[in-house]
């Protein structure tokens, strides 16, 4: 399954005082490095945009849980008491707090319809095996050691 990487990417504008006098500073995000936890890493000044785009997208090749972090470097202008805007030497990465994910391989199988069907309805049965609650997925197991995901022995660092 394709995982979409997106960040809203909009300049964040601080406004402070420095010895009574206004100071506003804009801090601009110019790259985006995701590091997907498999050792894959894509590093771009794209963005991305959310699903249907996959313009910054990635798969996993194994099951597991994965942790997702996202670098995002920024450079910075400056403007004192309303005057220009001037730029600021440098920049400055800041890096998300980890979004947990995990990768299931998604399986098709056969079923039988007469047997499978729920009261006649034309849907599959599937109280048993994933419970009556529609908002659970007890399909995603519990994280723990033995559920993490390996790394991918192809890793590699992809531009985009």
């Amino acid at each position: 399954m394709v995982n979409v990487l997106y960040t809203e990417a909009e300049p964040q504008l601080l406004e402070t005082e420095l010895l009574d006098t206004p100071v506003r500073i804009r801090a601009t995000p110019v790259q985006f490095h995701w590091d997907l936890g498999d050792g894959n890493t894509i590093t771009t000044s794209d963005p991305g945009k959310p699903f249907p785009s996959e313009r910054i997208s990635s798969e996993y090749r194994f099951e597991g849980w994965y942790d997702i972090t996202l670098t995002t470097t920024f450079t910075g202008q400056l403007s004192v008491d309303g005057g220009p805007w001037q730029d600021i030497d440098g920049s400055i990465e800041v890096e998300s707090d980890p979004v947990e994910l995990f990768a299931k391989s998604l399986e098709s199988r056969l079923v039988n319809g007469e047997e499978d069907e729920d009261e006649g309805d034309g849907y599959r049965d599937d109280e048993d095996e994933y419970g009556d609650d529609e908002d659970e997925e007890p399909w995603i197991p519990e994280r723990t050691p033995a559920t993490e995901g390996p790394l991918d022995p192809e890793a590699r660092h992809r531009e985009i």
